[in-house]
């Protein structure tokens, strides 16, 4: 008897991206695959959803219902190590770039059919660089973004509601743990990161 094919969905938000990735897991024989522009009915039963981005943090944060929730592979552009680790914090169980090999992603398609996790070698670095440093605070984001706009310290302490010299040592503790030598390093330094948006906005999907 042939194993039952495990069922996987495609849910990108990118129609070419969805063909190239059906097209690749399409020639998998053990996977049976069906796209949301399609059979969008066909998630209900899948084992396993490829997603972008926002639609991947977005399904892996569902609660859990009475079933097993499929895995959530997340094939994306994005890179910086603060949208790997929110994806993987809100339970997505793989991470691929869009630049990936096809061998890679039927293979990382075929561990989270079995329920395994998978995360793509330049992934794992970003990830593991980010934890041997010290993470910004709240405030200090806040801080951060508005320097980022070109904010003075006067100007970020009315925003902020708090005073100039608090203001100071939040930039102090920014300057720090981003080893910046300067203000607009950091905020270079902070962009390069993904922890904010070129142009001083939060870094946020959708």
């Amino acid at each position: 008897m042939h194993p039952i094919p495990s069922a996987v969905h495609i849910m990108h938000a990118d129609p070419i991206v969805t063909i190239g990735l059906h097209a690749v897991l399409a020639e998998h024989p053990g996977l049976r695959v069906t796209t949301h522009l399609r059979h969008p009915e066909a998630q209900r039963a899948a084992r396993v959803l490829v997603t972008d981005y926002d639609t991947g943090v977005a399904l892996a944060r569902q609660p859990a219902g009475l079933g097993q929730l499929p895995g959530v592979l997340v094939v994306t552009s994005f890179d910086k190590e603060w949208e790997v680790r929110l994806a993987m914090d809100a339970g997505v169980a793989g991470y691929l770039p869009q630049s990936c090999a096809p061998d890679e992603l039927s293979h990382a398609v075929g561990l989270l059919a079995r329920g395994q996790r998978y995360l793509s070698e330049s992934m794992t670095r970003s990830v593991a660089d980010s934890l041997t440093r010290e993470a910004l605070t709240g405030r200090e984001t806040d801080v951060l973004q508005l320097l980022a706009q070109g904010c003075c310290n006067k100007s970020i302490a009315r925003k902020l509601g708090i005073g100039v010299g608090t203001v100071k040592t939040h930039v102090k503790g920014v300057m720090n743990k981003l080893d910046a030598t300067a203000r607009t390093h950091a905020v270079v330094v902070a962009t390069q990161r993904g922890l904010i948006r070129p142009g001083g906005g939060a870094a946020a999907h959708g």
